[in-house]
């Protein structure tokens, strides 16, 4: 009897591999830049958002109040966006989503601090109603979104509540380290989970996003207790108010002031609607503690002599419009600063902040102050990991790719240096911009493409109106001045009426160049009556002719090219 012999299957041949699946890891932001930090998780036809943040203008960008990721590839394939998970509650991650959940209301996650942060920022937009947010417990097991399941595992962080996320998928293990440091005396005695991180190295990672913003520091970032120390011996020493300007977010910062000021028998006060709101939440959430009677009214406080008094506010990056900055300015309703204060500045500027901050202190130094601030006392770490923490946290997660984010690119270089001293190749460690899509497997990963990304920016009530266009239109105006130049036309006759006028704001100072705008009026007159003589009636081509003519004369005279802004009013 003959055998019967089996056919091969159509299809893929026997020699064939199978391709290992892979993940999709992109950054809409926070990655050569910091702030308005937001990846992407995509595997499938699922879509994970982590973190949505805002970044702060610089001065170039006139007028601008934030910085939002375009989401532009989220609305393209809303459909598939199954929710956003956040990894704390800073501006630099949760700031965005006033903006964002409008145009893309999906769940958002996060832990009860973190989203009870978000819920106060989303009612001052009026937008609470309408948002669908669900708090997560650090270790409590993985949230499902499509075939991506996430789980939150705790880290510390100069904020409570902060994680790193895990995101399990077909494709293997990503971890998202969240902004980090390994703190081994954390304020609310909640350590890092390293065992849970070993655990997943163990079984194997495929991708970890690791914060880079300290890679350029050696050694490990100081414990938030050293602050504490550095609050202690300040507030011995001190015999009038002290005032404490930090973060608002900064929640174990705030909780030291508090514990420092009950053992010295001083109440304390709040000064900065932000502070008020922050303390407000964290208290009432349990993040916070403060013994009854503890914290008064900035009314009350005026009534208290001054070895009894603390004041807690905002402005420790020199803002215009912040209280301690208006303190500084004697420019404060309820406080004035007075001799025998002493001002504690406990945070770090932000890069392009020095000067507004310096600006204050001197300020401060006027009005009879004292202050302390980093150059002279250990009153801010940061909530970053350094070298050693960055070192620590790889050789940990043992992740095939490494990704650093949250720095800008001389940050990312130190961290491929770090990458080197670890011994990893240096094809494994990827750098991507903003936008780029990296796919990791089993067998490689690689930059594979790009998607639609960016900024968007926001003046006023005014969301992505403003571009790169109004930005140099604006630069240019302050910069160079404006010269407005009105004629009046009979345009039947071809004719001017009267005019020119000229009006000028930025440029020169009118009382003193009388001579020079008299004969700039000569120089257009000269030009209006060639137009006249031509039979030019064409509005475009008088203005060409009127720019022409005036910038050419402003510029030989005094080296300057206002922007020239001629005016026709017809009769």
């Amino acid at each position: 009897m003959e055998t019967a012999k089996r056919r091969p299957r159509a299809g893929k041949r026997r020699d064939e591999r199978v391709a290992a699946p892979a993940v999709s890891l992109i950054p809409l932001g926070g990655t050569r830049e910091i702030g308005k930090n937001m990846m992407v998780v995509e595997f499938g036809d699922d879509i994970v958002v982590i973190d949505a943040g805002v970044a702060f203008p610089d001065e170039e960008l006139l007028g601008i109040d934030l910085v939002v990721p375009d989401i532009g590839y989220l609305l393209e394939n809303a459909n598939r966006v199954r929710g956003i998970v956040l990894t704390h509650g800073h501006e630099d991650h949760i700031g965005a989503l006033p903006y964002v959940l409008p145009r893309l209301n999906v769940p958002v996650y996060g832990t009860k601090l973190t989203i009870g942060l978000v819920q106060k920022k989303l009612e001052e937009h009026h937008l609470q109603k309408q948002a669908k947010l669900h708090v997560v417990v650090p270790g409590g097991g993985p949230v499902k979104l499509g075939q991506i399941s996430v789980e939150w595992i705790r880290t510390n962080h100069s904020i409570p509540d902060g994680c790193a996320l895990a995101f399990h998928t077909p494709a293997g293990v990503v971890i998202h380290s969240g902004d980090f440091k390994i703190d081994p005396t954390p304020i609310d005695g909640r350590h890092t989970d390293i065992a849970r991180l070993s655990a997943l190295g163990e079984k194997g990672v495929l991708a970890l996003f690791c914060d880079a913003t300290n890679a350029e520091r050696p050694g490990y970032t100081p414990s938030e207790k050293v602050v504490g120390e550095t609050f202690d011996r300040v507030f011995e020493e001190a015999e009038g108010r002290i005032l404490i300007a930090t973060f608002a977010s900064n929640i174990h910062r705030i909780q030291q002031a508090i514990d420092t000021a009950v053992r010295c028998r001083r109440k304390v006060g709040i000064a900065g609607r932000s502070m008020r709101e922050n303390v407000a939440v964290a208290e009432e959430l349990g993040y916070l503690q403060a013994p009854k009677g503890t914290l008064v009214e900035l009314e009350e406080i005026n009534r208290l002599p001054d070895d009894k008094v603390v004041i807690l506010t905002t402005g420790s990056q020199g803002e215009p419009m912040a209280a301690l900055t208006r303190m500084a300015n004697n420019d404060h309703r309820q406080v004035q600063i007075r001799q025998g204060d002493t001002v504690i500045i406990s945070a770090t500027p932000i890069p392009g902040n020095e000067s507004l901050v310096g600006r204050t202190i001197d300020n401060l130094f006027r009005l009879g102050a004292e202050v302390v601030y980093k150059e002279v006392a250990q009153v801010h770490v940061s909530g970053h990991a350094s070298q050693e923490e960055i070192k620590f946290m790889t050789n940990m997660v043992r992740p095939r790719y490494l990704i650093p984010f949250h720095g800008e690119y001389r940050h990312l270089a130190a961290f491929l240096k770090i990458a080197e001293e670890l011994g990893i190749d240096r094809e494994r460690v990827l750098i991507p911009d903003i936008g780029d899509r990296i796919e990791v497997s089993r067998e490689k990963g690689a930059l594979t493409g790009h998607v639609s990304s960016g900024s968007v920016f926001i003046d006023g009530l005014g969301v992505g109106d403003v571009g790169h266009i109004v930005l140099r239109d604006r630069l240019s105006l302050a910069t160079n001045g404006v010269l407005v130049v009105v004629v009046v036309m009979d345009k039947q006759k071809g004719r001017f009426l009267s005019g020119p006028d000229i009006i000028t704001r930025g440029f020169v100072y009118v009382r003193e160049s009388e001579a020079l705008l008299e004969a700039a009026k000569k120089q257009v007159g000269g030009a209006l009556k060639e137009i006249e003589e031509k039979g030019i009636t064409e509005w475009s081509v008088i203005k060409a002719k009127i720019q022409e003519n005036l910038s050419s004369y402003l510029d030989a005279a005094t080296g300057r090219r206002p922007n020239i802004l001629p005016i026709i009013i017809e009769i």
